[in-house]
Formats: C-alpha cells, structure tokens, sequence
C-alpha cells in the first residue's frame, strides 16, 4: 500500500510507548485530542511481546480511527527497532515493531523515535528547534522548520568517562546523586548544547523536567507528554525524506 494512498485527514491513533509508562489517545488531524488521555505502566523488561499485549490492553476500548502513530524509546529504521536502552536487555536487535502493530489492528502504522515524536507535536516550526525528554533515559529530536532531521541516539554518546548521557541525567542518574546534582548535571548539558547546535528554541518534556529548580534562558521551555503526543497527527504529514520509517499493513 502505498504512502502516497493515505489520506492526511481522518483520526489517528497515538501510541507512546515510554520506559516506564505506554500512554495513547486518538487526535483528529489537526492534532486535538478527541479522547481520554490514557496510559498503563511498561512491564519490567519488556520485550516486543509484553509491548504488544500492554497496547492491546491500553487500546480495546478507543474506536474510530484510520491509522497508527507510534513512539518507541530507541533507534528505529524502516520500522524495524534496532535499540532498546531502557526496555527489556538483548530483547530489541531487528525487531518491526511497526509491523507488528499494523498487524494487530490491520491498519497503516508509522512509527519513530519517541523523542521525535514529541518534537513534531511541540514545536512552533521556526529555525532549529531541539526537544529533550527526560524520562527513564534522555531522549532528543532535532528539527528544522518543522521538520524532522535524521534521528542521532545522542543519549548514547559519553559525557564523562564512565556514563553515557543516558546514565547521567536519566532516571538511574537521578536516583544515583539527588535532586540537586541532578540540576547541576541538566545545566551542563544544556550548555553543552548551547554551544553545539546553538539552537534557537529548545523544550524538555519528560517525567523528570517537573524537577528542573533552576531559572530557563528565554528559550527554553518545559513541555508535557500531552502536548508531544499531538506529534501523532503530524507525523502523517511529514516530509517523507525526514521520516525515520513508514511501515503500512497491505
């Protein structure tokens, strides 16, 4: 089925799939949520089976929608999950998720980075825009002009010698030094960016931006999983060049 025959109207059912939650809703295209916001937590360690039986737990009673959008926490390609950081170990390597799920409902899927999805939900589409989402691990989206750039796993790059971006400011760091350090870590990657993508607006989203204690540049701001979810409706309409992966059920 090709891309080109799915409609950009009709509702759309949003799935994200987090390291410690799963949530969805269905929005209409323009992005409006049409119902409840719900979510049910990501078993421990969980593999491409429990992610599947929690979404068809999570989905049985939403009706009414055309086609699928998902965000996933790891590295996605043409559908297929090639990393999982922050779900089940060794579970991950060559799985099409987005396959998977289009067979579940028997409709077109799209399906990204989780970061990425927030950011087509959040940004105002001006310049370079950066989203971190900091949740179980550190998730980022790079967009320009409203439109995705190919996702780069930055939260796997090091930032001391020991820890990766993930260790350092995700959940495991947050538990490992407290509140406070936590800050001072958020800070400096912060700078860090500042300085590399000099970027013109960035957004933090993310169970943990609620404990963000220090004062935000002018153009930093904090965001909510429900504002990145609307990405959903986007997404079937991006740039396919900008795409990380489009999987359709025939």
């Amino acid at each position: 089925m090709s891309v080109k025959k799915i409609s950009k109207k009709g509702n759309v059912l949003t799935i994200d799939i987090g390291g410690t939650n799963i949530k969805a809703c269905i929005l209409n295209d323009n992005g409006k949520i049409v119902t409840d916001y719900i979510s049910q937590p990501t078993p421990k360690n969980a593999g491409p089976k429990e992610v599947i039986e929690t979404i068809k737990k999570l989905t049985k009673d939403l009706k009414g929608f055309e086609k699928i959008s998902v965000g996933f926490p790891g590295y996605v390609r043409d559908g297929v999950v090639q990393t999982a950081p922050n779900l089940g170990e060794n579970k991950w390597a060559n799985v099409n998720l987005a396959d998977q799920i289009s067979q579940l409902f028997n409709l077109p899927v799209r399906l990204v980075n989780d970061a990425d999805l927030q950011g087509l939900g959040i940004v105002n589409g001006k310049g370079l825009e950066i989203v971190f989402t900091l949740g179980t691990g550190f998730g980022t989206a790079l967009l320009f002009d409203g439109d995705l750039l190919p996702h780069f796993e930055l939260a796997h790059l090091p930032i001391t010698k020991g820890e990766s971006y993930d260790e350092y400011i995700g959940k495991r760091g947050f538990e490992k030094v407290g509140k406070e350090e936590w800050n001072e870590r958020l800070k400096y990657i912060i700078e860090i960016y500042k300085t590399v993508f000099n970027y013109d607006l960035l957004y933090i989203g993310g169970g943990n931006s609620a404990n963000i204690d220090f004062k935000l540049d002018h153009n930093i701001k904090i965001v909510s999983n429900k504002d990145g979810i609307k990405g959903g409706a986007k997404l079937w309409k991006a740039k396919e060049k900008f795409l990380v992966c489009t999987n359709l059920y025939d």
